[in-house]
C-alpha cells in the first residue's frame, strides 16, 4: 500500500496554508502525487505517465455556462469502470430520500434532544438517521437533513453518493474523508462538502463522532452574492481548502457502496478505488473553517434578516429563491439601539432545519442543547421563548459579544417532512411548544 502526497504540493508560503490542502472557492486546481503525473497542454494524451488512465468527472452538463460548469480530469491507476461490478441492493438503514411520505406527522414547531452516541460498532453508512426530507431526488431539487454517529472506521468499505452533494457539519468528534481527491480532515466548528460522484471512506481518528449531513439534491452549493454588502465580509474564498493528490496502489478486497435513486447498492472491488495520483479542474471536495466567517450586522437599530450569515447557497431556476440555504449563527457583537435583538417573531415560506454545534442560541437559551435538532416548516410561526424575550426586552442595550456560540441551519423552499424515525424517536420532546405558554397578554390601550 503506497500513499504519497509529493513534498512539493505542501510546500506554503508567509500565507500559512494548512499543508496538504489548495486555497480558494470554485478554482481550477491542479495537483499531482508524483512528479509528472499531471499532464501539460492537454488533458487526455495517447499515453498518461506512469501507465495511468484519464477520466472526466462531471458534475454539471458539458453545456453549462462557463460559470457555472463543473468538472476535474483525473489521473488513475485505474478507470472507474473498474470501480464497478454486480451491484445487488442492501437495506439502508434509517438513510431515507426525497420523496419520502413514511409517516404522517401532524404540523408543529419540533425540537429534539441530541442522539446518543451508540455503545455498539456503527460505521457511517450504518449511522446515518434521517431527520426530515424535502423535494424530489428524482427531479435534482430538494434535500435532506441527518445526523449522523459513527463509533467505527471504514476499513476496506468506500462509498459515493450519485443522489446528491454532501455536507457535513462536525459536532462532536473528528472526521477524516477519504477521498479521490484526497484527505481532507474536519473538527467540530469545520465543514466538510463532498460532490456527486466523488468516492470516499470515513475514519474516525481520535474517537466516536457525531454530527450533521444535509444531503443536497439540487445545484451544487457555491458562494451568495454580496450585493450592497459590497467586495468583502460573509465566506471568504481564500478561506476554502481543497486536497492536494493523494492515492492508494492497494490491491486488496474491499466493498463499494452506492446511493443511487434512493436505494443503497453494494459490490466487491480485488481493489481500493482511492487511486487517483494527479487530477486538475474545478469539481472536487472541500472544507471550511465555520469561525473563520466574518458577520455583517445592524449597527444602529433593528435585527437584519438572518439571510445575512449565508455560508452557501444552492441556488434553484428561481432568482432568489435557494433550493438550500446553509446559514450560521457565530460569535459576534449585539450593538443595535432601541432593538430587540434576538430573531424577531415571524412566519416563513422557507422552511428551517436548525442545529447547534456549541454554546448556547440567544433566542432559545433553554431545552435547545449542542448536538439538539429544531425544525420550523413553511408558514409555521415561531420565535424567542418567554426567557429569551424577558431578557432581551428588559436589558441594558450596551454592546455585548456572543462567545462561545455556533448555530446553524439547512434553508429550503420546499416543506421538509420528518421521517418516521424522527417522529418516534425518543429524542423528540413532546413538550417543546411550552417554550412559548408563557408568551402572555401585554396589551393595554391606555399605556402607548
Amino acid at each position: 500500500m503506497n500513499i504519497n502526497t509529493s513534498p512539493d504540493q505542501i510546500v506554503r508560503s508567509t500565507a500559512q496554508i494548512t499543508p496538504g490542502y489548495m486555497s480558494g472557492f470554485g478554482n481550477s486546481f491542479e495537483t499531482e502525487a508524483l512528479p509528472g503525473a499531471l499532464p501539460i497542454g492537454r488533458n487526455s494524451p495517447q499515453r498518461c505517465a506512469y501507465g495511468l488512465y484519464a477520466e472526466q468527472l462531471s458534475g454539471s452538463p458539458f453545456t453549462a455556462p462557463r460559470g457555472s460548469n463543473e468538472r476535474s480530469w483525473l489521473y488513475r491507476i485505474r478507470p472507474s469502470v473498474k470501480h464497478s461490478g454486480r451491484f445487488e441492493k442492501v437495506d439502508a438503514g434509517l438513510w431515507r430520500t426525497a420523496p419520502c411520505h413514511e409517516y404522517d406527522l401532524p404540523i408543529a414547531q419540533l425540537r429534539w434532544d441530541p442522539a446518543p452516541i451508540p455503545k455498539e460498532e456503527v460505521t457511517f453508512l450504518q449511522g446515518v438517521q434521517t431527520m426530515t426530507t424535502a423535494g424530489d431526488a428524482n427531479t435534482q431539487a430538494g434535500m435532506a437533513a441527518h445526523v449522523y454517529l459513527i463509533t467505527k472506521s471504514m476499513v476496506d468499505q468506500h462509498f459515493y453518493n450519485a443522489d446528491g452533494e454532501m455536507m457535513f457539519v462536525a459536532q462532536q468528534g473528528n472526521l477524516r474523508l477519504v477521498t479521490e481527491f484526497g484527505r481532507i480532515d474536519i473538527e467540530p466548528g469545520e465543514i466538510a462538502v463532498i460532490p456527486r460522484g466523488v468516492k470516499f471512506r470515513i475514519e474516525i481518528p481520535n474517537g466516536p463522532a457525531r454530527g450533521y449531513l444535509c444531503e443536497n439534491y439540487g445545484g451544487a452549493f457555491t458562494l451568495p452574492e454580496r450585493g450592497p454588502i459590497g467586495a468583502n465580509c460573509l465566506a471568504n474564498s481564500r478561506d476554502f481548502l481543497t486536497p492536494v493528490a493523494s492515492y492508494e496502489d492497494k490491491d486488496t478486497p474491499t466493498e463499494l457502496y452506492v446511493k443511487w435513486g434512493g436505494s443503497l447498492f453494494k459490490t466487491t472491488l480485488p481493489h481500493s478505488p482511492i487511486d487517483v495520483v494527479a487530477w486538475h479542474g474545478n469539481y472536487a471536495p472541500y472544507k471550511y473553517d465555520l469561525r473563520t466567517f466574518s458577520p455583517v450586522g445592524a449597527i444602529s437599530f433593528d435585527h437584519p434578516d438572518p439571510s445575512i450569515f449565508t455560508v452557501l447557497t444552492s441556488p434553484s431556476e428561481t432568482a432568489g429563491t435557494a433550493n438550500i440555504d446553509f446559514v450560521i449563527f457565530p460569535e459576534r457583537w449585539a450593538v443595535a439601539e432601541n432593538t430587540f435583538r434576538p430573531p424577531w417573531y415571524h412566519m416563513n415560506i422557507m422552511s428551517e432545519f436548525m442545529g447547534l454545534i456549541y454554546g448556547v442560541y440567544d433566542a432559545k437559551p433553554q431545552g435547545f442543547v449542542p448536538g439538539g435538532i429544531s425544525l420550523h416548516n413553511c408558514m409555521l410561526p415561531h420565535g424567542p421563548d418567554r426567557e429569551a424575550f424577558d431578557h432581551a426586552s428588559t436589558s441594558e442595550l450596551k454592546p455585548v459579544k456572543l462567545t462561545g456560540t455556533m448555530a446553524f441551519m439547512f434553508e429550503t423552499r420546499f416543506p421538509q417532512r420528518v421521517t418516521q424515525h424522527a417522529a418516534t424517536t425518543a429524542t423528540l420532546q413532546d413538550d417543546y411548544a411550552d417554550c412559548w405558554k408563557g408568551l402572555e397578554k401585554r396589551f393595554d390601550p391606555s399605556k402607548p
